[in-house]
């Protein structure tokens, strides 16, 4: 039994480093390009026209990188659960080949989307909220530095979907390790204060199955919509999505543009962008 404990201190420093590492290279990126040095050619693409003080920011830094922590230290749970024999799935999905690999990578990609769904509207509950999500929105105006701004409740919430996964599904566990950079740089532009994703000339996203910076923005400004996280599909079906939507994305991004030169833009109040 000795075993299943060895290295654990060293398996945790190598896991928390890689953990706040991504959360800082893809925050402190997303802030410093969008924030910083694009800032006067992007105006046109902020949704909102202020921008959080500086005191947020230091304090979603903070509770990100003890996320990050709660996330390592989960971790190891998960790998005593695997030395003790109760994963054997990802080891044979580790054998079934390159197409496998990414396949799984989609679905865990699509799977997640339905966990966060349900469990984001769940924290949403008022008997959970103040326990597992009131953190996270106290950023109402969020940043690059919101993504992981958690309770630790929330942490550990977010944690539970691979505990799951990989007890369920044979999916190696390199794919877990693209999972988690897909899941860090998505969570990070989605709470950037930017609309990156073009519009087609209808106004409507160029991949309107993915969810934009507008749509979880409106999530933080009225959090009663827009549970999703990377795909609308739930919000639609469940009758979720903010009505004003559409419109409000339509505000923020730029048209892909039409032979002839005309991009077909709405046009903004205040900023003819």
């Amino acid at each position: 039994m000795s075993h299943l404990f060895d290295g654990l201190t060293e398996n945790w420093l190598a896991s928390i480093f890689a953990f706040i590492r991504d959360y800082l290279v893809y925050a402190i990126a997303v802030w410093l390009i969008l924030w910083v040095i694009l800032r006067a050619p992007l105006a046109a693409r902020k949704i909102r026209p202020d921008t959080p003080p500086p005191g947020q920011l230091v304090r979603e830094l903070a509770l990100s990188i003890r996320s990050m922590a709660t996330f390592a230290t989960i971790n190891l749970l998960i790998v005593v659960m695997d030395r003790a024999g109760l994963y054997p799935l990802p080891k044979l999905g580790a054998t079934w080949g390159p197409v496998w690999f990414w396949t799984s990578l989609a679905l865990m990609i699509v799977a997640h989307d339905a966990y966060f769904y349900w469990t984001h509207r769940l924290m949403h509950d008022p008997r959970l909220f103040s326990r597992f999500h009131r953190t996270h929105h106290k950023s109402n105006n969020p940043s690059p530095f919101t993504a992981y701004s958690f309770d630790l409740h929330e942490a550990g919430l977010t944690m539970g979907f691979f505990i799951l996964w990989y007890a369920v599904t044979p999916t190696p566990w390199a794919v877990g390790m693209l999972f988690t950079v897909h899941q860090i740089a998505r969570n990070t532009l989605l709470h950037s204060g930017y609309e990156l994703m073009p519009a087609r000339p209808n106004g409507k996203p160029l991949f309107d199955f993915l969810t934009t910076t507008t749509h979880h923005d409106l999530h933080h400004g009225q959090a009663g919509w827009n549970y999703a996280a990377w795909f609308t599909w739930w919000d639609r079906w469940m009758g979720t999505e903010h009505p004003d939507y559409q419109a409000r994305y339509a505000a923020a991004a730029w048209r892909i543009r039409l032979p002839g030169g005309h991009d077909g833009r709405l046009g903004r109040a205040g900023n003819s962008g």
